[in-house]
């Protein structure tokens, strides 16, 4: 496969999954939306759609591993999305590491001056921006 230009990032959630695009030429992203979900199951339906409104070249799911690096339960979920992900849409689908994307994020809207009313006001799709950054800074265009 080439190069991918354009991706789509997730920061897959049991409540909540933030969605960013971003591409390779300027190796930034941005926040798109959050979508919810059922304990972990997204409204596939408006993935398709967003899939075909941006139509992506690659995903990029954050993997949500411990401190230490080692795997945690959300990230197998996390992975399993991302094969579900592949298999539905047959786009290549890759996982990053997002340890401290939340954090980053809360942090970025406290500065912002967003105090708390994360349930009204989530930093998911946020996280995807930076977790999705974080991916393209680690496979920067050639």
């Amino acid at each position: 496969m080439s190069t991918p230009r354009l991706l789509l990032g997730f920061d897959y959630g049991t409540r909540q999954i933030g969605v960013a695009v971003g591409q390779m030429i300027t190796g930034q992203a941005r926040e798109l939306c959050t979508l919810k979900a059922r304990d972990g199951v997204p409204d596939w339906d408006r993935i398709e759609v967003l899939l075909r409104e941006w139509q992506p070249d690659a995903l990029v799911v954050g993997l949500p591993l411990n401190m230490d690096g080692s795997p945690s339960e959300m990230s197998a979920r996390a992975e399993k999305f991302a094969r579900r992900l592949n298999g539905r849409f047959n786009l290549p689908v890759h996982t990053h590491d997002e340890r401290l994307t939340t954090y980053e994020a809360k942090g970025q809207r406290l500065r912002q001056g967003q105090t708390g009313g994360y349930r009204e006001r989530p930093v998911d799709a946020l996280a995807a921006a930076l977790l999705l950054e974080g991916w393209l800074n680690e496979h920067p265009a050639p």
